[in-house]
């Protein structure tokens, strides 16, 4: 935060910007935005939109601004409970996002209005909805005016969703690299050559990209090149074309590492209701406001922490196993389970201007509990990280730990040392305990039924 407790990544609109006072979120309207946000109210679209979930609703409010100069008005959005990003969402989060903007600016053009950016980052999963943060994202619309965010909604969402479907999932990643949208051109030679037959990705992509390369280097000399008018019907039938082409992308979840882990695990159907009641004991005990389950695969046991009323982020490494949880979330329209795309061993780290723009994931904790099952071999033998590295991380993301201690004797754990040298001699239940101890108190350690693993309730010193 700056000293007016600005937000760092709310610089770019000259509208306004976020600010926090006193541990509360508020937005800064200025003086040059007035006629548009008094367009946006009087027309009815904010009504509307709140009215749909399509957009965070805000209450104005008698505060001081953080910068008065410019300042107009200051209103104050409803929390949003986990700030997530377009490159840890999985492909039927990123797709409903790109069609929640194509609707939020089709009605916008119905009331006069439309969208002055398009940017995934203006996005939010609120209440399990893809839903619109940025009350400064619309302008007065002008008859025979382009859209202007037509480029930056392909590059935000068209090129990655045709990458991830057409290509390969795990090429949603490039967002992570590419902040300001994947470039359309590097989108199109990605591509399979195939692609050019769907009429919507020649358009909105292929020959996008090309009449951006096209005009790059054009002469803006005396007023430059002239953008063409753009009637409203024509207008309408972009977003209608832009519409089919994203509804027309698909993904299916298989295939990848764990998405079908449900029906690989070692447990039996009466050690898989042990370690479920143990884990709702844990959770009626320690009773936390927010948890976030690491390593969640699809979910299963995250939705006993929602079950109780508790928000709860659901991480995982797999983006099969992500997509079958949020698809689950869409179908129970569940509003306090937000599966996440995360590598723990890479996790997302801060990005963008002064690499504070967008916040890394111990930016964003910390939680209250934290939960990892079936977790700690994967990070401590499969990917080497030591015990005691593995107790501070987890010290730093929340007060509470759930956690399960798998075993050398294991099965899972045999699998994984059959192909390499056991070089993990501190790998023990007295190494866990003696590494987590350093960090945490124990307060409760039970044996699951018919395993040898240890289900663990630690709480940080």
């Amino acid at each position: 935060m700056t000293s007016s407790g600005r937000s760092p990544a709310s610089f770019r609109d000259p509208s306004g910007f976020l600010f926090v006072r006193d541990g509360t979120l508020f937005r800064q309207v200025n003086q040059v935005y007035r006629s548009d946000y008094d367009r946006l109210t009087s027309s009815g679209l904010y009504a509307e939109l709140v009215g749909a979930g399509r957009l965070v609703p805000h209450a104005e409010v008698d505060v001081a601004p953080a910068e008065p100069a410019t300042a107009w008005l200051v209103v104050r959005p409803e929390p949003i409970r986990f700030v997530s990003y377009p490159y840890e969402w999985c492909f039927s989060q990123l797709k409903d996002a790109a069609l929640a903007t194509l609707d939020i600016q089709r009605r916008a053009i119905e009331r006069g209005l439309s969208l002055k950016d398009a940017s995934a980052y203006n996005i939010q999963f609120h209440q399990g909805r893809p839903t619109l943060i940025d009350t400064l994202s619309f302008e007065t619309y002008r008859e025979g005016e382009p859209w202007v965010a037509y480029r930056q909604f392909c590059q935000h969402f068209l090129a990655p969703l045709a990458l991830m479907s057409r290509r390969d999932v795990r090429l949603g990643q490039l967002l992570r690299v590419y902040i300001d949208g994947i470039p359309l051109d590097l989108a199109a030679r990605l591509l399979p050559w195939r692609s050019r037959l769907n009429g919507g990705l020649l358009t909105h992509l292929y020959l996008h990209a090309a009449s951006q390369h096209r005009f790059a280097g054009a002469d803006v000399r005396a007023g430059g090149r002239r953008a063409p008018r753009v009637s409203r019907l024509g207008f309408l039938g972009l977003i209608d074309s832009l519409r089919r082409t994203v509804e027309g992308l698909a993904w299916a979840p298989t295939g990848t590492a764990w998405s079908g882990y449900g029906s690989m695990h070692n447990y039996t159907p009466a050690a898989m209701d042990a370690k479920r009641r143990l884990v709702a004991e844990l959770l009626d005990r320690i009773r936390p406001r927010s948890l976030w389950d690491l390593g969640a695969n699809t979910g299963e046991f995250s939705r006993l922490a929602v079950e109780r009323g508790i928000p709860t982020v659901a991480f995982d490494v797999d983006p099969g196993a992500v997509e079958i949880n949020y698809r689950e979330v869409r179908r129970r329209e569940e509003q306090r389970l937000l599966p996440l795309l995360m590598d723990l061993t890479n996790p997302s780290p801060g990005l963008g201007w002064r690499n504070v723009e967008r916040m890394s994931l111990f930016e964003r904790g910390p939680a209250e509990a934290v939960m990892a099952l079936a977790l700690i071999h994967h990070l401590a033998i499969g990917n080497n990280v030591p015990l005691p590295q593995l107790a501070a991380f987890f010290a730093g993301l929340g007060r509470w730990l759930i956690i399960e201690f798998v075993p050398k004797s294991d099965g899972q754990v045999r699998r994984m040392l059959a192909a390499r040298q056991d070089i993990f001699g501190d790998y023990s239940v007295e190494g866990f305990e003696r590494a987590f101890g350093e960090f945490f108190e124990l307060r409760r350690a039970e044996p699951i039924m018919e395993t040898e693993r240890r289900l663990y309730l630690w709480e940080r010193r």
